[in-house]
């Protein structure tokens, strides 16, 4: 006879201790060269046979399945760590408001998004109701090219036309004043300009460029049209466009990566040309110049 149950162990193990009522019934112990009498409370989970005490494990009686029972248990503890649900939204996971001026961040357990199915755009709550982000303006996200409006190479012709408007008939009326004819007066010209522009008084004097800035009509609808400012003269021409977009209050959404139709440009009056943003104030531009926001208009290199 087999000595008494062992005591059941915290760790997994190859064999199940039977129910207390087959402990009535007993049996032989299935191991070939055993044959003893036992109540059988061990049954192996890989061959399903019943052994006594001292056959209870896979090596005591040489299971021929030896293994399976670990097996499944790891394929069991797969499929639940499959199953396991969805992690959930944080700010990692957020998106922003598809509204240009909105920072909002949506998706996330404070702050929901609603999806236009105009514009196929998401926003937050304020931002939801077509009206509030202009819907009937923008161009819905998938749409097909027949209902996209006017085509991109339109859009770079009526740019290029609104260029040349620029340079033909309205320079004269971006220039504050016309171009003092001698050096005296044109001294006294920015030194006007000076004494009324505003800006960064971090930038050192002798590093300040002082301008004209206006945003053309179609731009958008900015809270100033013009105004005299200075600039660090060492910067890019995309970075003095971003300040002098901020000075004005104009929409400025070159750094989300949206299309060439609503980026911002910036257009040298005297020169006549549009600016690289790459190019570098003090190399392009002279104290007292004019320059102009322009939105859609294309490239530079479409000004040629």
């Amino acid at each position: 006879m087999a000595s008494s149950t062992p005591q059941p162990s915290s760790e997994p193990q190859s064999f199940t201790v039977m129910d207390r009522e087959m402990l009535n019934i007993g049996g032989t112990c299935q191991y070939l060269t055993c044959d003893s009498y036992d109540f059988l409370p061990f049954r192996c989970e890989s061959c399903h046979g019943r052994f006594c005490q001292d056959h209870r494990t896979e090596a005591g009686h040489k299971c021929a399945h030896a293994g399976e029972w670990a097996a499944k248990r790891l394929q069991q503890q797969a499929n639940r760590t499959a199953i396991s649900p969805s992690p959930k939204p944080t700010v990692l996971t957020a998106s922003q408001c598809s509204h240009p001026q909105c920072k909002t961040l949506i998706d996330t357990l404070n702050s929901v998004g609603v999806a236009c199915s105009t514009c196929n755009r998401k926003y937050c709550l304020k931002h939801r109701i077509p009206e509030d982000h202009d819907c009937k303006n923008i161009v819905p996200v998938g749409a097909r090219q027949g209902l996209r409006g006017p085509s991109q190479a339109e859009k770079a012709r009526s740019a290029l036309g609104r260029l040349k408007l620029w340079g033909k008939e309205k320079q004269a009326a971006v220039l504050p004043k016309p171009k003092p004819s001698t050096a005296a007066s044109r001294v006294v010209a920015l030194n006007q300009l000076k004494r009324t522009a505003k800006g960064d008084e971090k930038i050192p004097l002798d590093k300040r460029i002082y301008l004209h800035v206006e945003a053309e009509a179609n731009t958008t609808t900015s809270k100033f049209p013009k105004g005299a400012f200075w600039y660090n003269k060492v910067w890019s021409v995309g970075r003095l466009l971003d300040d002098a977009a901020r000075s004005l209050q104009v929409q400025n959404v070159n750094n989300r990566g949206g299309g060439e139709e609503e980026r911002l440009r910036v257009f040298h009056v005297e020169g006549g040309r549009l600016l690289e943003f790459g190019e570098k104030a003090d190399d392009v531009l002279a104290q007292g110049n004019t320059i102009v926001l322009l939105r859609g208009v294309g490239p530079v290199s479409a000004n040629a």
